[in-house]
């Protein structure tokens, strides 16, 4: 009695097969009836050919560069105009003959070029050329209602989101209730002058997430004007 062993063939994985054919591109231009033969399940429940599928892979391929270079242009439209604003606010400041004017300049560019619903600055010390510009408020630097805001002026770096309660309350005023963000831009050129608060009825307007290397531009073109009388 003889007997036989059928000779197994090889079992190749995912990973053999795919070397093996990057190692071969030619393989399906050798074989087009193979191309045409395989059907591969869609989504739709249904089956489409390799080509209808290589050519579905390259329309998503396609329409996502459609969208990332979308996001692009939109970037850099919003970079553009940003960079217009900043423009038109250094020239505010460099136009302004006083320190007084200066500030009224400055408080005017935040709402009219940045579009901030509520503009406060804290000036440490006093200065008798403010007194009735509302949003200026002088403060003492050892002033107790400071003590929440020591890293953020010992950083010199601007911070965005919430504040407590009671810090709104100081800053804000009456005005307070309407306040549901803030941008913190410290001022600071050899000493640390004061400190910018940027108020908006929004919470998404001034977010953690957010980028802060433009309001560090703000704080140093504000500070290098104050800077000058």
């Amino acid at each position: 009695m003889t007997t036989s062993t059928a000779r197994q063939q090889p079992v190749l994985n995912d990973e053999e097969i795919i070397s093996w054919l990057e190692a071969n591109p030619d393989f399906f231009h050798r074989n087009p009836d193979l191309v045409a033969a395989f059907k591969l399940p869609h989504v739709s429940g249904g089956a489409v050919s390799l080509v209808e599928r290589q050519i579905e892979v390259l329309r998503e391929k396609t329409h996502a560069a459609d969208l990332r270079l979308a996001e692009l242009v939109s970037i850099a439209r919003s970079n553009e105009q940003l960079a217009a604003k900043i423009h038109q606010f250094t020239r505010r400041l460099m136009r302004a003959p006083t320190r007084r004017e200066i500030l009224t300049q400055l408080e005017r560019g935040m709402r009219e070029d940045f579009d901030v619903s509520q503009t406060v600055l804290l000036l440490f010390g006093t200065s008798a050329d403010t007194g009735d510009l509302r949003f200026v408020r002088p403060v003492d630097a050892a002033d107790q209602n400071l003590a929440g805001f020591e890293n953020l002026l010992a950083n010199r770096r601007p911070r965005c989101g919430q504040i407590r309660d009671s810090q709104r309350d100081f800053i804000f005023g009456p005005d307070s209730s309407g306040i549901a963000s803030v941008a913190l831009v410290p001022l600071a050129g050899e000493a640390t002058i004061g400190l910018l608060v940027l108020g908006s009825q929004s919470r998404e307007r001034f977010h953690p997430g957010m980028s802060t290397d433009f309001l560090a531009l703000l704080g140093e073109l504000i500070s290098d004007a104050l800077a000058r009388d």
